[in-house]
């Protein structure tokens, strides 16, 4: 049976500075999956269209899967487009857990599409991406 530890997470750290440009962007995604194709869909995300605090944004990310042996989620990938760096979590999963889905609460600098990658263990890559509002900015002051 595979309890808790089998979810390995890794958060990224924002520092202050300038907004994340598209080079960025593009240079945190490849380092996250590589040289591999992405291709749209297969993945939901449950986030506010509008987010009064900046700094506590709900967010959920389910990828339908089997989690079996030949067919499952590997991980989940969460970039902001403009936060200061953006890359914003990884989340590793083994086969045989119930499902490939993360809540969790992330911070945005200010309004701006939040990018979701999974990888599976065919080697696709599977993309989604939601809008969110901001109220009041989470990551600069």
């Amino acid at each position: 049976m595979l309890r808790r530890r089998d979810l390995i997470v890794t958060l990224v750290a924002l520092p202050a500075g300038a907004l994340a440009g598209e080079a960025e962007l593009e240079h945190a995604v490849r380092a996250a999956i590589g040289t591999r194709a992405i291709a749209d869909g297969g993945i939901e995300i449950t986030a506010p269209r509008l987010a009064e605090n900046g700094a506590q944004v709900p967010i959920t990310v389910h990828v339908p899967s089997a989690m079996t042996e030949t067919d499952h989620v590997m991980a989940i990938h969460l970039f902001a487009t403009a936060n200061p760096t953006p890359g914003i979590a990884s989340f590793r999963f083994r086969p045989g857990i119930a499902r490939a889905e993360v809540t969790t609460r992330i911070r945005l600098a200010q309004a701006q599409r939040v990018l979701v990658l999974a990888e599976l263990s065919d080697g696709r890559v599977r993309r989604a991406a939601a809008e969110i509002g901001v109220t009041t900015g989470g990551c600069l002051t």
